[in-house]
């Protein structure tokens, strides 16, 4: 149904597992376990997400098989399609309390966030970002080979080729997320504005392993691996990439890793120029967060072509107070479809209690219908 739709019930009724399902659709992942096999119940080979999805007067069915033990499957209107080709048909946006990490967790969340916004606006990088994946997994694992068997560094020109491809697909992806975090920003400094209020500036930028220093470059816990900075030209970036690499080679070798690429980047959030992450306080980080998915469906809803996200707000009004919960339900209630669960009604503003429904042990309870 168009509008706000409120799903309430008790804990462990399985309204997560609705709203999951369609995130999955447009992300191909969980916002709550790191793998797919978590998503298949005990017991069972395989699950499935179905949903019909309807935009401009058109319909559309999606599918997808997630396989324990071999590859998931996806379909579209019936035909055979690949699941990274699902999320062009479902964009959404999905709120949820494990959003906090997004400030006060590690980089690979932050960098998660923007990658699955850059597919959602252009689902041709979802390749771009399995390729490199490929290409990093198997350059490690020459590195870990030439690492254990003591193999002279002059004899290593299989590293060479390796190291072409994965500038070649890393300085893209750089330079993609880059014009996103231009183009968020805004967003960004806006929302957190409508959240919190105009007492704090809200800013992000990027930190990129290929600009740090050979002894800190791509440490995940390193604060000053890489300048701050966006909006750098593909040639700079390659450029760049490619004099990271030759840089850190001999610690790659003696550690079997790949130390720099977009997989050690992070996203750097700032409030009034100071780091989010360690300075920011409980309800500052939250605002940050909402401010970062208020950001994606904003950005969203002006340049994807299928128009507005479906907003999911999954019982996140249960960790916010009165000023923020009305805040919040001004920011999203416009929007074309908005899915809200919650444990206790009372948690969620009357402007989003238009249409709700009861769910008790994953079935919707009719009205008059002992709950």
């Amino acid at each position: 149904m168009a509008g706000p739709n409120l799903f309430v019930g008790s804990n462990g009724q399985g309204k997560t597992n609705l709203v999951e399902a369609i995130g999955y659709l447009s992300t191909l992942g969980s916002h709550r376990v790191a793998t797919d096999q978590a998503l298949i119940r005990a017991g069972q080979d395989a699950a499935i997400v179905r949903a019909r999805l309807e935009h401009a007067g058109r319909s559309v069915l999606v599918e997808v098989q997630l396989n324990r033990s071999s590859a998931n499957r996806a379909q579209v209107n019936r035909v055979a399609a690949k699941p990274r080709d699902l999320p062009r048909y479902a964009p959404s946006v999905l709120f949820a309390p494990e959003d906090l990490a997004l400030v006060r967790g590690d980089p690979g969340g932050r960098r998660r966030y923007l990658d699955q916004l850059l597919v959602l606006l252009s689902p041709r990088l979802a390749g771009v970002l399995g390729d490199y994946d490929r290409v990093l997994r198997q350059r490690t694992t020459l590195l870990k080979s030439v690492r254990a068997a003591r193999v002279a560094e002059s004899q290593l020109s299989t590293l060479e080729v390796w190291d072409e491809r994965l500038a070649a697909l890393g300085s893209e992806i750089i330079v993609e997320r880059s014009a996103l975090i231009d183009r968020i920003r805004p967003h960004v400094a806006d929302a957190y504005r409508r959240i919190a209020g105009d007492d704090h500036v809200a800013d992000l930028g990027a930190r990129l392993s290929i600009l740090g220093d050979a002894g800190s470059a791509g440490d995940d816990d390193t604060e000053d691996a890489g300048a701050a900075t966006t909006a750098l030209a593909p040639t700079e970036v390659r450029e760049a990439f490619t004099a990271a690499l030759a840089r850190v080679r001999r610690q790659e070798l003696d550690r079997g890793l790949t130390l720099v690429g977009p997989h050690r980047d992070d996203l750097v959030l700032t409030l009034n120029g100071l780091p989010a992450k360690g300075y920011a306080s409980h309800g500052e980080s939250w605002s940050f967060a909402l401010a970062l998915k208020l950001a994606a469906a904003a950005t969203l809803r002006a340049d994807s072509p299928l128009g507005d996200p479906v907003v999911i707000l999954d019982d996140v009004f249960a960790e916010l107070d009165q000023i923020r919960r009305g805040r919040l339900a001004g920011a999203i209630a416009d929007y074309e479809q908005v899915l809200i669960t919650a444990a206790v009604l009372d948690d969620v503003p009357d402007a989003l209690r238009a249409h709700t429904v009861r769910i008790q042990a994953g079935r919707i309870v009719e009205p008059g219908e002992d709950a």
